[in-house]
């Protein structure tokens, strides 16, 4: 490359030079002709090396811009194939995301299939808040397509994402399921012991949630699954919410409440259902 800037700059000199030097050397052959003596002598012996030397210069330069030419088409065709390369990982990452999409919607109707009472719609996760004192994320889908506050919003698992908040025409706002300000009404154990879901902060912060409220003699263990109860009519009864990963007591163990993993891996998540319509619980 510095090279090739050198010739950019020097390279008609150093031609000027080389016609110059042939110029000199072809005007001495003709003034001296075939006249010998010491002078003839001496101009054909100078003539002789120069012409050869200044042959060597050209046959150089011109060796040496061919290598410059080549140089460029070469650089040309190495970005032009760096840019059909990025195009094909491009595709690639289309191809692999249209499969993975294909693949959670093949899941969500084996689910669906046992939930007809629901009515979905799906949705792409776009942005997540950046805030510390929320776990929220926006989607690219709102009123236009029949979603409204309180809807809530899940994975193709069935498992509890969290609930719409806020919305426009073509986005909206998701709390999630380890808000701090996110509720719901839960099921806990074999025996379905009734409980609640209420966003803690500092839990919030680990990527988990509480489960509390529990109704009077109710016994949580580790590994017991959370479900939603229905009651209240803002989400379905049946949902995967998570399940205990340990059981705590507070008030000088008066009162039990469970820390609970979501069922919903938050940190992946990149396409969600949204359920704009059920069949409540009587």
């Amino acid at each position: 490359m510095k090279l090739k800037l050198y010739l950019s700059k020097y390279g008609v000199r150093i031609a000027v030079i080389v016609i110059v030097a042939a110029l000199i050397a072809g005007i001495a052959s003709s003034l001296l002709g075939g006249r010998a003596g010491v002078f003839g002598s001496a101009a054909g012996s100078l003539r002789v090396p120069l012409d050869r030397a200044s042959g060597a210069v050209l046959d150089w330069m011109a060796d040496l811009y061919g290598y410059i030419y080549e140089y460029d088409r070469l650089a040309e065709e190495n970005a032009s194939l760096k840019a059909e390369n990025a195009l094909l990982r491009e595709q690639a990452r289309d191809y692999e995301e249209l499969l993975a999409e294909n693949e959670r919607f093949r899941t969500l109707f084996g689910w669906a299939e046992k939930r007809r009472d629901l009515t979905l719609e799906s949705a792409r996760v776009v942005s997540w808040d950046a805030g510390n004192f929320t776990s929220a994320f926006s989607i690219g889908k709102g009123s236009d397509s029949g979603i409204e506050v309180g809807d809530c919003v899940i994975t193709e698992y069935g498992a509890l994402a969290g609930q719409i908040v806020e919305l426009g025409g073509d986005w909206a706002t998701v709390r999630t399921v380890i808000d701090v300000d996110m509720d719901v009404g839960a099921l806990a154990g074999a025996d379905s012991y009734a409980g609640m879901i209420t966003g803690d902060f500092a839990l919030m912060r680990q990527g988990k949630t509480k489960l509390g409220y529990l109704t009077g003699g109710a016994q949580i263990f580790e590994g017991d699954e959370v479900l939603t109860s229905g009651k209240g009519g803002a989400f379905p009864a049946g949902l995967l919410i998570g399940t205990v990963s340990a059981v705590m007591s507070e008030y000088g163990g008066q009162v039990t409440y469970g820390i609970v993993d979501p069922a919903c891996d938050l940190e992946r998540l990149s396409q969600v259902f949204i359920v704009k319509d059920f069949e409540l619980v009587e």
